[in-house]
């Protein structure tokens, strides 16, 4: 408030009047420069918490898609695993009626020419020659009681003559193949041993060819599909323990009372007794 007030000597002195306490004139200037400088934000900052945004962003979008694929996937799995089984049923149904048709004729039904084999080893290394050495080296049979799937042709038939007695094997039957890969069965990837706990090992190692589950390898190696070899690499030998009620004659054929050479359809029941 403007007024006049006397100083010592009676004089008017014309002024200002200030009420005590409040701020001099120009002194709320320098405070707003201190809070505006205050809420500056340092460009580091600005650029980490905006990195950080489209991180979370980004694995946000990522875990949708995983989600998203899995669902897909799941679906697709469920849908070939009940294909498998549907083909697998009528392959069965067909034999009995291709077996009871030829028992009305009189005659007898002879099974087509076995495409797959499974060959395990069952003796040591004593007293063996190198090339067969080699040759159960090129089968990835290099410990006893290794078993590995093998496809029927003539290159094969030379390697298994030529190592026969140190080897049994024959021709494995569905229950065979779905009870090795599911017990015994490990995986290669990046020529590590991985166990087949789940189905993401499988499509890591085999999805280029169309094989992202357990059914589809199961399914690709008893029917020695256009992708058997890659399938069968995947697969590491499988590690068997020693039968149920040990070996017979391990020197001896099969067809002498043995163990070892072709045991055609009875592989199945040793199979059994070293899963």
């Amino acid at each position: 408030m403007d007024g006049v007030f006397y100083g010592e000597g009676g004089s008017a002195c014309g002024g200002v009047v200030r009420r005590k306490g409040a701020p001099a004139h120009g002194a709320a200037e320098p405070m707003a420069a201190e809070v505006a400088k205050a809420a500056v934000v340092p460009e580091s900052v600005l650029k980490k918490r905006k990195r950080e945004e489209q991180w979370a962003a980004d694995r946000k979008e990522k875990a949708l898609a995983e989600k998203k694929k899995a669902v897909e996937s799941r679906k697709l799995i469920f849908a070939r695993a009940k294909q498998y089984a549907q083909e697998y049923d009528a392959q069965e149904k067909e034999l009995v009626q291709l077996k009871r048709e030829a028992r009305m004729k009189g005659g007898f039904y002879v099974s087509p020419e076995a495409k797959l084999l499974f060959v395990v080893r069952i003796r040591g290394i004593n007293a063996m020659h190198p090339k067969t050495r080699k040759i159960l080296q090129l089968l990835r049979l290099r410990q006893i009681f290794n078993g590995v799937f093998l496809k029927v042709n003539k290159a094969t038939i030379n390697m298994l003559r030529r190592v026969e007695p140190y080897v049994a094997y024959g021709y494995p039957n569905l229950k065979s193949v779905r009870e090795l890969i599911y017990k015994r069965g490990y995986g290669k990837l990046n020529k590590q041993r991985i166990p087949l706990q789940n189905n993401k090992v499988i499509e890591e190692g085999l999805g280029k060819h169309d094989i992202i589950c357990i059914e589809d390898l199961v399914h690709e190696i008893m029917t020695v599909g256009p992708h058997f070899k890659e399938a069968n690499n995947f697969l590491w030998p499988f590690k068997l323990k020693a039968p149920l009620g040990g070996l017979k004659k391990k020197r001896n054929h099969y067809v002498e009372g043995g163990d070892a050479g072709n045991r055609e359809d009875y592989i199945n029941e040793l199979i059994r007794r070293m899963n």
